[in-house]
C-alpha cells in the first residue's frame, strides 16, 4: 500500500524541487525565498537597445532562480508554474507603483480636481510568443503558461488583470542563443505583430509586456515596437504623466522631492481636446528574472 500511495504521489507532485532538488516538493521554501522573497525592482540590460520600455524583475537569474526557471520551461516541470506566476506579478506590481506616483491637478471633463488619474481599465498582460517550433518540442508554451498565472494571482490581490496573448511571429527567427546583443536586435528587427484586433483590445488599457527572463532586452524592446505600431500614435507610449490621445494641450509640471512625484495642470479648453478620450499609460515590462547585474542602481 505505502508504495502504491507513493507512486500516485510521483503523479501529482515533482520528484524534487525546482530549484534545489530537495525531494517532495514543488519548491522549497528556501528557493521560493530566492525566488519571490526580494523586493522587485527597475532592471537595465548592460547594452540596454532602443525602445525597451522600463523593465521591472522579481530576482536575479542565477543559482535556484534559474535552476527553477529552466525546470519549467525545459523539464516540463509546470507545477512551478504557481509560484514563477506569483513573482512575476510582484514585478508587474512594481511597475503599476511607479505610475500611482503620477498626479494630475486641474480640470478637464470628468477628471475636474483629481487627486489621480483613476485606472482606464484592467492590467492586460502580454506574453512574449515563443517561436512555433519551440513550443511544439517543449509541448507547452512556458511564457503564456507564467502569464496566465500571474494574472490569476494580481486578480486575487485585488487588481483587475488577464492575459492578452496579442503578439505573434511574422516571420521566423533564428535560435538566439549564442548570440551577442547587437545580432540578437538583428535577428529579431520585425520580427513580431501583434493579431488583426489586438490594437483595439489593447488600446484604454494598462499594458505589461511580460516574460520569463530578460537578458540583453532585445525580445523586449521588438515586441514593444509592434504593440506601439498596433496603437498608434501615443499608444502605449512612454513618459512619467500621463497624456491624451489626438490631443492638443497645455501643461506645467512641478517636481518636488521624493519618489519622482510629477504633477501636471491640464487646461480645460485645450484645442482639439476630444471629449471622453482617455489618459495614455506608458508601456512596461516586467519578467520573473534578469541579469544579476542589470539590478545594479545607477545605472546611466
Amino acid at each position: 500500500m505505502r508504495g502504491w500511495w507513493q507512486d500516485l504521489t510521483d503523479l501529482v507532485l515533482p520528484a524534487e524541487c525546482g530549484g534545489c532538488g530537495t525531494p517532495r516538493t514543488v519548491l522549497c521554501p528556501e528557493c521560493r525565498a530566492a525566488l519571490s522573497g526580494a523586493v522587485p525592482g527597475r532592471v537595465r540590460p548592460a547594452s540596454e537597445p532602443p525602445g525597451l520600455p522600463a523593465v521591472y524583475a522579481a530576482a536575479p537569474y542565477a543559482d535556484e532562480v534559474r535552476a527553477a526557471l529552466l525546470a519549467h520551461k525545459e523539464r516540463g516541470a509546470l507545477a512551478l508554474a504557481g509560484a514563477l506566476g506569483a513573482a512575476l506579478a510582484g514585478a508587474v506590481r512594481a511597475g503599476l507603483r511607479e505610475h500611482r506616483t503620477v498626479r494630475v491637478v486641474g480640470s478637464w471633463s470628468d477628471l475636474a480636481d483629481a487627486e489621480g488619474v483613476p485606472a482606464p481599465g484592467p492590467v492586460l498582460l502580454v506574453p512574449v510568443p515563443s517561436a512555433p517550433w519551440a513550443v511544439r518540442a517543449r509541448g507547452h508554451d512556458p511564457v503564456r503558461r507564467i502569464a496566465l498565472a500571474a494574472a490569476a494571482e494580481l486578480r486575487r490581490t485585488g487588481t483587475s488583470a488577464r492575459v492578452a496573448p496579442v503578439l505573434g511571429q511574422r516571420r521566423a527567427v533564428a535560435d538566439q542563443s549564442g548570440l551577442n546583443s547587437r545580432q540578437r536586435r538583428a535577428n529579431l528587427a520585425g520580427a513580431l505583430e501583434v493579431t488583426a484586433g489586438g490594437g483595439r483590445l489593447l488600446a484604454g488599457g494598462r499594458v505589461v509586456l511580460v516574460d520569463d527572463l530578460v537578458t540583453t532586452g532585445a525580445t523586449l524592446a521588438e515586441a514593444a515596437r509592434a504593440v506601439r505600431e498596433a496603437t498608434g500614435p501615443g499608444g502605449g507610449g512612454e513618459g512619467t504623466a500621463a497624456v491624451y490621445r489626438r490631443a492638443a494641450w497645455e501643461g506645467r509640471e512641478e517636481r518636488t522631492a521624493g519618489p519622482r512625484e510629477v504633477r501636471t495642470r491640464w487646461t480645460r479648453d485645450a484645442p482639439g481636446m476630444a471629449q471622453g478620450t482617455a489618459p495614455t499609460w506608458p508601456l512596461r515590462a516586467a519578467v520573473v528574472a534578469a541579469a544579476p547585474d542589470s539590478f545594479e542602481k545607477n545605472r546611466n
